[in-house]
């Protein structure tokens, strides 16, 4: 073994015996225990990997290491996100085509990933790109659409003319576009939807039996948005329609002067009503209509809108006329797309009212409607269907056949995967590149035989993404997505580790496929991932984002070139809270490297031989101290106090002339997790010191995780703090467990406390075991 830490030299040999050794592979239907434990699968850029990728790659690591060396037969696998826009877009970018970009960026991102040690089960490894992949996807689209909850509308959308295509509402937050920041426009077009708001409900019950982030909870249910009030009718003087409202304050009617409805609204469909400025109206609702969800709802003092004239309501509540108005501020999406406007109690009606100089009338609140039955229960979400169609090139075709004759037509099971062409421009321009292919439209009507011609559009990423935790249990079966047997034994996923920008995205969809699959009775349980924890961010110095224009992306290779992957593990963990955004320093990466230099050290005062006793009782304890919280650290996720621990206790080892090999090896082993490749190698040399042969087998992470032994935990003396009117004084050492008599008795014989305390009454004393005692006099 070589007497200076060469992490050069240690690493690519540590990663080619453990892929050797095929240790990383799960084993199905293995009488272990099961741990599945995932990450959000990487989309393969042409940048590759930056330093903010491995933070939640080593954290799973170190749990997946821990949970194998504690029995569990652990599922930890990769794969990528290959289709959707940032390959499409790289590919557009170098003018090559996607297919081949994005299998060269998956090359990079595969060595670049492997350089860093990760125990990751290559053998199951998927691409979403790949037919195998997205003939699974297709036929998740017909499942849903024979199940009654895929189709295809006409409606106005959200349109991002940088990337050429629609956005769903959930990437077009704030009114941009979330790939580009584009502004987004709004469009009239004919897309395929999702009808995710079949389960509004079952989404929002469904968080409450799962582990996850409370932020991420409250944004779904913020998002699913669901409002209990409501729905009642103000009859059209006059005439024999009217206008339902949803409101969630209902108390408030006799406060209600005005009527508004949204631009879209069905009452501009019927010109029989009178409205004697219909051609203004007209006009308003077609600006309106070119405006963002985002302008629209904005917080601006200045609202706009014009009253209908020639038409009024009558207030239910009071029977009295009031006027009719069409505003922006009221979205159709949401409730009936009609409110009654209630000044006196809404900052946005009484910012309306204002301008328009409408009565703002107090009224005493009352439930009197609601009561006499005039108005009707009613429960509203926000959520609205998501749109899935994609006027792109690089994604999963829709399988859908038009047949003039027989019309809209699933493809027939059989036939799937529905191939992407490759005799196209994949260039966007607004339409779909597949619609100019001739090859990929020669099909004929499954019904009749007929003539037909393909659906052009392709299926949004996340599409791809709501279901490939299934496909990694079964990534080569032809039959079907998974077998049910595998997905009995190891779903769902225990634990799911990832960025919390997904919170709306992919984490609601991937839900919305399960629900859909536990409905029909394809599995047995309801929610996908039992346990999500998130990763904060990685900032470049100064605590700024990264970024290629501002120059300032850190590129792990170079860091694994210079430091180490170990190195790199070790940094990133003990940077601070796991889940909290902390800016890179590279000052601080050093020490992370002494560190290991110094472990790599104690190889050199180690016994040759395995002592059963360790002479340091002090040592003793503290290796078991750590043990204890090594171990709990990793399960709640707290690495950096789990490094803090094994640095405190690597300061006791060094003080050692000769260190036990007990203790070394246990160090060893709370060590490896989270910088395996040095502890494979120092363990090794113990092995081979042991065996006298060169070692063949028998990995570190072959071994069981160290137990602890509770009897040592307890220190025998602890220092306790010696308080006189809250103010600390001095400091006494006393038994461990001392009650508060004795420490009571130690502390007021100590000669530097007799000079606060004598002669003075004693009015209380205030004890807490192990730590302080504080007297008031």
């Amino acid at each position: 073994m070589a007497e200076k830490y060469e992490p050069d030299k240690i690493e690519p040999k540590w990663q080619k015996f453990w892929e050797k050794q095929e240790l990383n592979k799960a084993q199905d239907f293995d009488k272990r225990p099961k741990f599945y434990c995932l990450d959000m699968f990487p989309y393969p850029s042409g940048a590759g990997l930056h330093v903010g990728h491995p933070k939640g790659y080593t954290a799973t690591d170190i749990i997946s290491r821990y949970k194998r060396m504690n029995g569990f037969n652990v599922l930890h696998p990769i794969g990528w996100d290959a289709f959707g826009l940032p390959a499409e877009n790289y590919a557009i970018k170098t003018k090559v085509h996607p297919n081949e970009s994005t299998h060269k960026n998956i090359a990079h991102f595969k060595e670049q990933i492997k350089s860093l040690g990760f125990s990751y089960d290559w053998s199951r490894e998927i691409d979403t790109s790949s037919p195998e992949y997205y003939k699974w996807t297709q036929w998740f689209f017909l499942f849903l659409y024979e199940n009654g909850w895929a189709y295809k509308a006409k409606a106005s959308v959200n349109w991002c003319d940088s990337c050429q295509t629609v956005l769903a509402n959930e990437q077009a937050q704030d009114g941009k576009c979330e790939r580009c920041s584009s502004d987004v426009l709004q469009k009239d077009l004919e897309q395929w939807f999702f009808k995710i708001t079949d389960f509004n409900e079952e989404l929002l019950q469904g968080l409450e039996k799962i582990d996850w982030p409370e932020p991420i909870k409250i944004m779904q249910k913020n998002w699913i948005g669901k409002s209990e009030g409501y729905e009642i009718d103000f009859r059209i003087r006059n005439q024999e329609s009217g206008i339902r409202v949803f409101t969630t304050r209902i108390d408030t009617i006799f406060g209600c002067t005005y009527l508004v409805v949204a631009p879209e609204h069905d009452i501009f469909k019927n010109q029989e009503l009178g409205i004697k400025n219909y051609e203004e109206v007209k006009d308003y609702v077609e600006m309106a209509k070119k405006k963002s969800e985002r302008d629209r709802q904005a917080d601006v003092k200045d609202k706009t809108g014009v009253k209908l004239e020639g038409i009024v309501a009558i207030n239910p509540a009071n029977n009295k006329e009031i006027p009719i108005f069409v505003a922006d501020y009221v979205l159709s999406g949401y409730g009936t797309g009609a409110i009654m406007a209630v000044p006196a109690q809404d900052n946005r009606d009484y910012d309306f009212a204002k301008k328009f100089n409408l009565p703002i009338v107090e009224a005493p609140n009352t439930m009197e409607m609601a009561e006499k039955g005039i108005a009707k229960k009613k429960i509203n979400y926000k959520m609205r269907d998501w749109l899935v169609s994609r006027q792109r090139y690089w994604g999963a075709p829709i399988p859908i056949i038009y047949c003039e004759k027989c019309g809209e037509q699933p493809v027939p099971e059989k036939d799937l995967p529905v191939l992407l062409p490759t005799d196209v421009d994949f260039v966007p321009t607004g339409e779909s590149p597949l619609v100019k292919s001739k090859e990929f439209h020669k099909v004929k009507c499954p019904q009749c035989g007929g003539p037909a011609r393909r659906e052009s559009d392709t299926t949004d990423t996340f599409v791809c993404s709501s279901w490939y935790f299934f496909r990694y249990l079964d990534h080569k079966n032809k039959n079907e997505f998974a077998d049910k047997k595998l997905i009995d034994y190891w779903l769902p996923v225990d634990l799911y580790v990832g960025g919390a920008e997904h919170a709306v995205l992919h984490l609601l969809y991937a839900r919305f496929f399960t629900r859909a699959l536990f409905k029909k009775g394809l599995i047995d349980f309801d929610e996908p991932f039992l346990k999500l924890r998130n990763v904060g961010l990685i900032l470049a110095q100064g605590g700024v984002k990264m970024s290629k224009s501002k120059g300032n992306v850190i590129n792990p290779d170079d860091i694994v070139k210079e430091y180490g992957a170990d190195t790199l593990r070790i940094y990133e963990m003990f940077m601070g809270p796991f889940d909290q955004a902390i800016a890179w320093d590279t000052n601080s990466i050093k020490g992370a490297r002494k560190f290991l230099d110094r472990v790599y050290g104690l190889n050199s005062k180690k016994q040759e031989t395995r002592n059963k006793q360790i002479p340091n009782s002090k040592l003793e304890k503290l290796l078991n101290k750590t043990i204890k919280k090594v171990g709990e650290d990793i399960e709640a996720m707290k690495f950096n106090t789990a490094i803090s621990a094994l640095m405190i206790l690597l300061n006791e080892i060094e003080k050692e002339k000769e260190i036990p090999q007990n203790v070394f090896e246990k160090f060893l082993l709370l060590l490896a997790p989270f910088a395996p490749h040095i502890a494979e190698e120092l363990y090794s040399g113990i092995k081979n010191q042991e065996l006298g042969i060169k070692r063949e087998g028998n990995s570190i992470f072959e071994e069981q995780w160290p137990k602890y032994d509770a009897a040592l935990l307890k220190d025998e003396k602890v220092n306790i703090v010696v308080q006189i009117n809250g103010k600390a004084r001095g400091v006494v050492e006393v038994e461990a467990g001392a009650d508060r008599e004795q420490v009571s008795v130690i502390a007021k014989q100590d000669g530097k406390m007799s000079q606060w305390i004598k002669d003075k009454e004693i009015k209380k004393v205030i004890f807490v075991k192990d730590k302080l005692i504080n007297f008031v006099i």
